[in-house]
């Protein structure tokens, strides 16, 4: 714009010196003329120019408006979804710190695990406490007893209670983890061997210890439970010491890991309703009996009221009988002529009436 400006300017100064010139001149000149006429044109040039300028210098600061909007929404657009974004980061923050308290929470207790695994009483009360939740969870409060006393005060960390069945099965919690730990940390065959010596008497012991304390024949159901609070223990018990399993087996003991314990709940609580359904059959039996005891009497007492309707019938149609023959005799009876017959024979003499004496 301002170019165009200066050279408008400049043509200006231009056609006023030639102007001049021409004035200053005595003759005219034709030449005079064409330059005026050709500087006419191109000062109408320059207002055209100027005009397309203004036109283009419009249409450039709609465009640029334009874009500036475009540009002013495109970065309202990104600074929101940038604050989303940090909001999201936030927000992942947040869980990763939660996660991070959790995992901290976690060791802890991982550690107060260890500590408590780490000593025999806390260790045995650690799994009489895992038996105690497995067998409330699983069993009516009246189907077992947590430290029942026998009849030798011997008491096993639970009993369990079988309808129709005498005597109690006895479970005992043992936790031979200090030979399994020493059996896993093993980095020689001699001490693999010690390992699974001591691991092998450790539990020869739990099961001849829960043999002779607590079967009590007459009293106590067998087999008896040895429930060990680890399933890891249970699997080496079962895959490296098949002789100690088969040796408490002869001696009327299972051992059973937490979810073998479950299964067997489950079987006896499976038992415990089959007992059930059996009682209830035979009570259903015992009251359809009854009820067709009930049945055949009122069939005899209807067959007996049917007796007596029948007797009923027959009399009243005996009495109908009886009307019948009553309503044939009154109707004779009203047939017969009543009425005094006159005689002609004289009537008899009267005999005087005598006076009575007083």
């Amino acid at each position: 714009m301002a170019t165009a400006l200066i050279i408008l300017t400049i043509g200006i100064v231009l056609a006023a010196a030639i102007i001049a010139v021409a004035l200053s001149r005595p003759r005219p000149d034709p030449r005079l003329d064409t330059l005026l006429q050709s500087q006419g044109e191109i000062s109408g040039q320059f207002k055209q120019t100027l005009q397309s300028q203004a036109l283009l210098q419009k249409a450039l600061s709609d465009r640029i408006d334009a874009l500036n909007n475009r540009v002013g929404e495109s970065l309202k657009e990104t600074a929101t979804k940038s604050a989303e974004t940090l909001g999201s980061i936030q927000t992942r923050l947040s869980v990763i710190d939660e996660a991070q308290k959790n995992i901290t929470a976690l060791s802890g207790q991982v550690v107060s695990l260890q500590a408590i695994l780490s000593d025999k009483q806390t260790r045995g009360a650690f799994g009489q406490e895992r038996l105690e939740a497995i067998i409330a969870d699983q069993m009516s409060p009246d189907q077992y007893d947590f430290q029942f006393t026998l009849s030798n005060g011997r008491r096993p960390d639970c009993v369990i209670r079988i309808p129709n069945v005498e005597g109690v099965v006895v479970v005992d919690a043992k936790f031979p983890l200090e030979a399994f730990e020493s059996l896993r940390g093993a980095t020689s065959e001699t001490e693999r061997k010690m390992a699974t010596a001591r691991l092998k008497a450790d539990v020869q012991k739990h099961v001849r210890d829960i043999a002779e304390r607590y079967l009590i024949p007459g009293e106590v159901q067998t087999p008896a439970i040895m429930f060990v609070p680890s399933e890891s223990i249970y699997a080496e018990l079962y895959t490296s010491f098949a002789d100690v399993i088969q040796q408490a087996r002869r001696l009327q003991v299972v051992i059973m890991s937490p979810h073998v314990l479950m299964l067997a709940i489950n079987t006896i609580q499976t038992l415990m309703k089959n007992a059930k359904m059996q009682q209830q059959a035979h009570e259903i039996q015992k009251e359809v009996g009854l009820l067709l005891q009930d049945v055949r009497r009122l069939s005899e007492r209807v067959a007996n009221l049917r007796q007596h309707f029948d007797r009923t019938n027959k009399d009243i149609g005996e009495i109908e009988n009886s009307i019948k023959g009553i309503d044939r005799h009154s109707e004779k009876i009203e047939q017969v002529n009543l009425a005094p017959a006159v005689s002609t024979e004289p009537a008899p003499p009267q005999l005087p009436q005598l006076p009575l004496n007083g």
